[in-house]
């Protein structure tokens, strides 16, 4: 039976509103869906067997955190952690990755990274570096010449570290018009910038600290001038395969891949509307577009964090030069501080290094120790940001932190 018109109109009014919202969730962190370009097989079998129930009285109370996120008001339908400890995960999960459905969540279920895939153009970025393909101090002027000349000045560094000065095109009027009016809309992802090319760099690269989309973007097409190949290959040849990450893929457009975990609009007293392939993949790219399992996440973040043969000695001194204060978007747990394309989280109970990220319908931590040996991803199928639910994400920032006390004691 179809529905009744009024309630199709609700139901697009609703997801026009989601677009709209982006405003706020594209200062942070974008993610998309579609079929992409998958790393090896996507049905190849899980590479771990994680613990798939709490059992100690430490689990157990972190189950309960969980559970209680799942009941908040406005909170997520499901959230999902995996813990890994040397060779031993353990998954816990509350609530359901389908609403209709009552799946439950599932570590190798896909889900969007929102800006987590920042970490992964910085990844790609980091080991041209070590292999001598780029150079932090390269320019704009040098790699991509086209932009604005006003941008010239910009280096490889400051994109990384957030400190470029380059405008965020993912709140230009122009770009937030298509997207409001089509949130399918296919854009050419390596033409974003051209929604602010008309402007001049928002202050003098260097100068201060300011969270933008353009700036990996930016990396992403300096790394392909660097090497004549294309972003998504080069995800492929250094990072996905060298980790062997089956199950993470770059898409262009809305659809996600199968399994995956359902990503919600939670705007009580209206029931969860399931807003998962509501937006293309093409707006964000290199900035917000990796789809991935939560499994995958934390074998990605284990060697961007720590990982002892992912990066040179000399390059991984460079990522961890911290700037105090930095956050990603949303905040991490604890005291922030940001590095190249990874922040520093500085917790009553030790430090872990990683990125977080927020979109619509989606909110990630993923964060790992210095020697990459214990591991963490967090991940919620609905979107809390500093101007989006800010209660709630006080709360699920604090139920991070203890997870990540946790994660240190074991």
């Amino acid at each position: 039976m179809s529905a009744r018109p009024g309630a199709r109109f609700r139901s697009r009014a609703r997801l026009r509103l989601s677009a709209a919202a982006l405003v706020g969730a594209l200062s942070g962190a974008l993610a998309l869906g579609g079929a992409g370009l998958p790393a090896r097989a996507a049905g190849a079998p899980p590479s771990s067997s994680p613990s798939p129930s709490p059992s100690s009285s430490s689990d157990k109370a972190l189950q309960r955190q969980l559970e209680d996120l799942v009941r908040t008001a406005g909170g997520p339908p499901g959230v999902i952690a995996l813990m890994r400890v040397g060779d031993r995960t353990t998954v816990h999960r509350a609530g359901v990755a389908d609403t209709r459905t009552g799946r439950p969540p599932r570590a190798d279920a896909y889900m969007r990274l929102a800006s987590v895939a920042k970490a992964y153009s910085g990844a790609v970025a980091l080991r041209l570096v070590d292999r001598h393909r780029l150079d932090l101090d390269d320019t704009i002027g040098r790699r991509l010449p086209a932009l604005p000349e006003a941008w010239h000045r910009v280096t490889l560094r400051q994109l990384l570290n957030h400190t470029s000065g380059l405008p965020d095109f993912s709140t230009a009027p122009a770009f937030l018009e298509i997207l409001t009016a089509d949130p399918r809309h296919r854009f050419d992802s390596r033409r974003l910038l051209d929604f602010v090319a008309d402007r001049g760099l928002e202050f003098p690269p260097g100068s201060r600290y300011a969270y933008s989309n353009s700036d990996n973007i930016a990396v992403a097409l300096m790394a392909e001038a660097a090497t004549g190949r294309p972003y998504e290959r080069l995800l492929e040849e250094l990072v996905y395969r060298p980790l062997d990450l089956r199950r993470t893929v770059l898409p262009q457009g809305y659809r996600m891949p199968r399994p995956y975990l359902h990503g919600y609009d939670v705007t009580p007293p209206a029931p969860p509307e399931d807003i998962s392939e509501v937006l293309s993949a093409s707006g964000v790219w290199a900035s917000g577009g990796i789809v991935a399992t939560p499994e995958d996440l934390n074998s990605f973040i284990r060697a961007w964090a720590g990982g002892r043969d992912f990066l040179s000695p000399q390059v991984r001194n460079e990522q961890r030069r911290f700037i105090p204060g930095a956050a990603s978007e949303p905040a991490g747990p604890g005291a922030n501080a940001g590095g190249l394309a990874i922040f520093r989280y500085t917790t009553r109970c030790g430090t872990v290094y990683g990125h977080t990220g927020n979109f619509p319908g989606y909110t990630q931590l993923a964060a790992a120790t210095a020697d990459g040996e214990r591991s963490l991803t967090f991940s919620l199928n609905t979107q809390t940001s500093k101007t989006l639910k800010p209660d709630l994400l006080a709360k699920v920032r604090a139920v991070q932190e203890n997870f990540v006390c946790a994660l240190l004691r074991r």
